[in-house]
């Protein structure tokens, strides 16, 4: 027997029932995500390496660690997406940003990190994300968040905890990379060899290091909040008093600093219990990016959310989207005659919204009857040749087990009594 090709490790194929959950995902955040102005953008899912690598910053995890890049047949360097904020970034430049002007967009699709395959962490894993892009404002922040907070309402998850903080603006960087260096010098020799070498290249990456033996000096460490100047300060004040008058519910986690170096003034992240240990389910924040050809960094704010950690985090509630529509009618044909004139019948019941399949290999009776119940019709509809000289068709209720015959002009009436059409 010939060996099965399975999916590379990190990587899986998605059928049905499951694909319904997807579609309830990506539905969802469509009609979420247009109620806030946004529109659908897709990028490619490959770019130059220099997009990521510019926005992303060098010393992340990401761009180090994760990023599968290769050199195309020109010898250009490029790189599958590994998240999507910098693509729509580079997108958005392209077509240029007047001053003043705002673009509001939100992206689906899938994203590539050379990770240790965990549970909902995928070497091909899929985010649904948004970026407002163009203008900075706390309101703007918030209104980012509580369009996350209702997406996941949505979607049935009510019970993250919002967590918040801020980067602060880029004058207050050095400021905070001094009190932390101070900090972890003394206690990085008992600390892991990523934060040995992120504390000479990016010190601000410790706080996101999630080895346990660096957790208690982690925790120790001067929060960036208390180190923010008087304009970052005021800044995250009007961000979290907007999200008080939403009626939105947060924590402050000074400690928190987001995956990658482009984020600025607001930071936040939504983690939920069903997730296990890694529990971030969400996250994002305010951002400056700076893109070849622009005179000066352009600031966005968005999130985005892992795909298959939102559907982690369903099935430990508990919740799951509606089944995905069935076959509704199956048509048995009997003969040769009946099965050239079924084809034609079947595409007339799709075009009037039904969901039909049809039998096209002459088999038996007992054979058809076997597909008609295995992919749940409702319906059976049988013709041989008496049926065709009668102008008949024989209507079989597979629910009920019933069956009659009636004249073929009253099929329609009598499908609709019984089926929803699409």
């Amino acid at each position: 027997m010939a060996e099965k090709l399975e999916p590379l490790p990190g990587t899986s194929d998605i059928w049905q029932p499951e694909i319904s959950e997807w579609v309830f995902l990506e539905q969802t955040a469509r009609d979420v995500f247009a109620r806030y102005g946004y529109e659908e953008l897709r990028t490619p899912l490959f770019e130059r390496t220099e997009v990521f690598v510019r926005s992303i910053g060098n010393e992340t995890d990401v761009v180090q660690k994760e990023m599968y890049t290769f050199d195309d047949r020109g010898g250009r360097s490029l790189t599958l997406r590994p998240e999507g904020t910098a693509g729509v970034m580079r997108a958005i430049a392209s077509r240029g940003l007047s001053e003043g002007e705002e673009r509001r967009v939100f992206y689906l699709g899938p994203m590539f990190r050379g990770e240790r395959p965990a549970a909902g962490r995928r070497r091909q894993f899929h985010q649904v994300g948004v970026e407002a892009v163009g203008r900075a404002a706390p309101a703007m922040d918030a209104e980012s968040i509580a369009m996350l907070l209702h997406y996941l309402q949505e979607i049935g998850i009510r019970d993250g905890r919002l967590l918040l903080s801020s980067r602060g603006t880029t004058a207050d960087h050095p400021a905070m990379s001094a009190a932390l260096e101070q900090h972890f010098r003394p206690r990085i020799a008992g600390m892991c060899p990523d934060c040995q070498r992120r504390l000479e290249t990016n010190v601000a990456r410790i706080l996101d290091c999630k080895v346990e033996q660096c957790q208690a000096a982690i925790g120790a460490a001067p929060g960036a909040t208390d180190l923010l100047g008087a304009e970052s300060r005021e800044y995250f004040a009007a961000a979290c008093a907007t999200l008080s008058r939403l009626g939105i519910i947060y924590e402050i986690e000074p400690r928190l600093v987001r995956g990658l170096d482009y984020y600025v003034h607001t930071v936040f992240e939504v983690i939920h219990s069903g997730l296990g240990a890694q529990n971030a389910l969400a996250g994002g924040g305010r951002y400056a990016i700076s893109l070849p050809g622009a005179d000066k960094p352009v600031e966005g704010v968005g999130f985005a959310a892992g795909m298959e950690r939102l559907l982690l985090a369903r099935q430990s509630l508990g919740v799951s989207a509606a089944a995905a529509p069935q076959v509704q009618i199956f048509l048995a044909s009997l003969g040769a005659r009946a099965l050239d004139g079924m084809l034609p019948l079947a595409q007339d019941l799709r075009q009037h919204g039904y969901r039909v399949l049809a039998e096209t290999a002459g088999r038996s009776l007992k054979a058809q009857m076997r597909t008609a119940n295995k992919v749940g019709a409702v319906v059976a509809l049988i013709r041989g040749d008496s049926e065709l000289d009668k102008g008949t068709v024989v209507f079989k209720n597979l629910q009920a087990s019933v069956q009659e015959e009636i004249p073929l002009a009253e099929l329609a009436a009598k499908l609709a009594g019984l089926l929803p059409q699409a």
